[in-house]
């Protein structure tokens, strides 16, 4: 059981697929947005020839009217890892979404419990001010937390903002239950690591090819299905973004712009998540380094573990 970890388009994708080619696997996607069906381009979907090809598991898997938990992506993926191990197949899961990754190794952290009416509040509070404010307030409280999460990303702030109403309590300080515990099962994590400048300017190009590859039309055909996007899908980066630009509140090169800087900020929140890891086998990428080239340092890696 293989796990591929690195922040967006590092390039753990291809490497997912080309190792999961060579060992005979079947793919897990560990993506929070990859689990809608018809959000392609934003989400930067593995191809339709890779998936006719290689086995892939938690995508397309909900319309994007529903919200999508981690707890139904547990279910998910435990029901994926015994129908691969029926197979006798291995398994090689990928992603960059780090809460999924870490409930996915260490099981859910005990919460603190919900309140309604505080989540209502919150809600209201979220459309009547902007999120701006309440990310803001969830720095002074909880400045761990609002560096993981993205400004864009509503059920998160809410939920952040909520449990610490709830306890007094920042929500980082219950996420710290994980470093106690043991990993579930006996994985082998991999993880992919690029100079920061090579990162951003990965990240702008793939924008871009997104943005040439059809994003806007992807989203207003989104836009224009009969049931709406749910807060969830609505809030994906790539999407948030043109939402507002087909909404007539932002010119699509500043909101292109837009979903460059938050993708750059995406990654600063997923590499501070990855630093608390532990057990990751790390590979740092060179700019000018081949996607094959990264296929055989993982071999080699993966033989001198076995040996």
């Amino acid at each position: 059981m293989i796990l591929i970890l690195g922040v967006t388009a590092s390039g753990k994708s291809r490497l997912a697929f080309d190792l999961a080619e060579h060992l005979g696997a079947e793919i897990i996607s560990i993506d929070s947005m990859k689990v809608y069906r018809r959000m392609d381009i934003g989400t930067a979907k593995p191809p339709k020839e890779a998936r006719q090809r290689i086995k892939y598991h938690l995508i397309d898997v909900v319309e994007p009217s529903n919200s999508f938990s981690v707890g139904a992506f547990m279910d998910a993926a435990s029901d994926a890892m015994e129908q691969i191990n029926s197979l006798n197949k291995k398994i090689v899961a990928v992603g960059g979404t780090a809460l999924y990754i870490k409930s996915l190794l260490y099981g859910l952290f005990d919460g603190a419990g919900t309140d309604e009416q505080i989540r209502t509040e919150l809600r209201e509070r979220a459309e009547a001010e902007g999120l701006a404010g309440l990310h803001g307030e969830l720095t002074k409280i909880d400045p761990a937390a609002a560096e993981r999460i993205n400004p864009n990303d509503a059920k998160r702030i809410v939920r952040a903002l909520e449990v610490y109403q709830l306890t007094g309590k920042p929500i980082s300080s219950f996420q710290k239950q994980w470093e106690q515990h043991q990993m579930k099962h006996d994985w082998t994590i991999i993880g992919l690591r690029r100079e920061k400048a090579d990162a951003s300017s990965r990240i702008n190009r793939r924008v871009n090819k997104m943005v040439d590859a059809g994003l806007v039309d992807e989203v207003k055909s989104l836009m224009d299905e009969e049931k709406s996007l749910s807060k969830q899908a609505r809030c994906a980066i790539g999407y948030a973004e043109i939402i507002e630009h087909l909404n007539g509140q932002t010119s699509l090169e500043d909101a292109i712009e837009s979903i460059k800087i938050n993708s750059r900020r995406l990654a600063k929140g997923q590499r501070t998540w990855f630093k608390t890891f532990q057990n990751v086998h790390w590979l740092d990428i060179a700019n000018d380094e081949t996607p094959e080239q990264t296929l055989d340092r993982t071999k080699r890696l993966l033989d001198d573990i076995i040996a």
